[in-house]
């Protein structure tokens, strides 16, 4: 009902400027277990050196969400949209028909980000983006919806997807319980800071797999931030 996949197991690539982790295959990582988890396709750890990053390149039929671990990313793309998301914001796009977007670090400092790709209910569409912030202390203690192909999630970002992207802080010693419905498939892991799921240690950037039909509690170990993903 739990599948732990530590960061040591994940593939990954060290292009210099990018160090780059893998939860799933993806480009020359390849394990025909890991293709993705429900519509989840590519969750990607990725540290993008300063004044470095991704140039332009395209994408189409995939929502891309981005979370910010520290540091900032700038966005570019061919709709003309421009903005800089800093560390514990999100941004998301909606490739569409077809986009082109470019993704630099012009931090100082080294940016770290999580790269979440889910595939959307339908193919084509308008391409889209949008950025907003969402407070660590508003999460404290409870996941908050940061981005939701669901109607009723107003305060999050609308993505194109019958999915939600959730945070949450929990201070060491807090609980939180989460209800993966039937037939859903939930993927959650500690950004900073670890976590008891179900008896087994989560550690900072380790993955966890959860099936459908269940109700888990997370408990801080430590001081932790925690990103989950919940997808058909």
């Amino acid at each position: 009902m739990i599948d732990k996949r530590s960061f040591e197991s994940l593939g990954g690539a060290d292009h210099g400027w990018l160090k780059a982790k893998h939860h799933f295959s993806f480009a020359d990582y390849y394990d025909p277990a890991r293709m993705g988890w429900g519509a989840l396709r590519v969750w990607n750890d990725d540290e993008i050196a300063p004044n470095s990053g991704f140039p332009p390149h395209p994408h189409q039929n995939m929502e891309i969400i981005t979370y910010v671990r520290s540091g900032a990313i700038t966005h570019q793309d061919s709709m003309g949209n421009k903005g800089r998301t800093e560390a514990g914001d999100v941004q998301v796009m909606s490739a569409g028909t077809g986009v082109r977007h470019a993704e630099y670090n012009l931090e100082p400092e080294t940016t770290r980000i999580f790269q979440i790709w889910i595939l959307p209910r339908a193919a084509g569409g308008q391409p889209s983006w949008g950025a907003k912030p969402f407070p660590k202390g508003d999460r404290s203690g409870r996941f908050v919806t940061l981005a939701s192909g669901f109607a009723d999630d107003k305060d999050a970002l609308p993505i194109r997807a019958d999915a939600r992207v959730l945070g949450a802080t929990l201070k060491a010693g807090e609980s939180v319980p989460y209800t993966v419905g039937e037939g859903r498939h939930a993927y959650l892991v500690p950004a900073v800071g670890s976590i008891s799921l179900a008896g087994d240690r989560i550690d900072a950037r380790d993955g966890a797999a959860l099936a459908g039909g269940q109700t888990v509690t997370i408990t801080a170990l430590e001081d932790a931030e925690i990103v989950l993903v919940d997808a058909e």
